[in-house]
């Protein structure tokens, strides 16, 4: 009885639980997120590339960027499971309302990562037209992707700011 008193008061494995699923969310919605725009567009590169292959290069960029949100959340993930609950060492256990904290702010960074990537995707693709008939305008068109990026940049800072001086346990 004393030894279960003392985890719920340091910590408890529900609260690293809760947290493990927070960072997991994050990591595997930013991950499909950034599958699913890279998929977009670069359904949309093959069909130019069929076209004429010289543009391949110029396509590349495009088809990558909706990666970044799936490194974003890797980001977030690490922070939260290596820096904050310890999992390389001894884990630290947070309480149940830390962890249910970390569950929330890992699904709400995730849900941000995800929407950022599948819309970057298609917004990436759109791009990619531009290209298709105007490949001297490349700077133009990557210009429209970024802004999307805006978004999953914001989130990850946000979430860094939040769970980096978090004290755990």
């Amino acid at each position: 009885m004393e030894t279960t008193m003392a985890i719920t008061q340091n910590g408890s494995l529900l609260g690293l639980a809760l947290g493990l699923l927070g960072a997991g969310l994050c990591l595997g919605m930013g991950g499909a997120g950034s599958s699913i725009g890279v998929g977009y567009a670069g359904m949309t590169a093959s069909g130019v590339v069929t076209e004429d292959p010289n543009k391949f290069g110029k396509l590349i960029p495009f088809v990558a960027i909706p990666g970044t949100q799936g490194i974003y959340s890797f980001v977030i993930f690490f922070v939260i499971t290596v820096m904050k609950l310890n999992l390389l060492k001894t884990p630290n256990l947070p309480t149940f309302h830390q962890g249910l904290q970390l569950l929330f702010i890992g699904f709400s960074a995730g849900i941000v990562e995800y929407m950022s990537a599948v819309y970057q995707g298609k917004v990436a693709s759109a791009s990619i037209g531009i290209i298709a008939k105007r490949p001297d305008q490349v700077g133009k068109g990557f210009i429209l992707p970024a802004f999307v990026e805006t978004y999953a940049i914001i989130a990850l800072v946000a979430t860094l700011l939040i769970v980096i001086p978090m004290k755990i346990g």
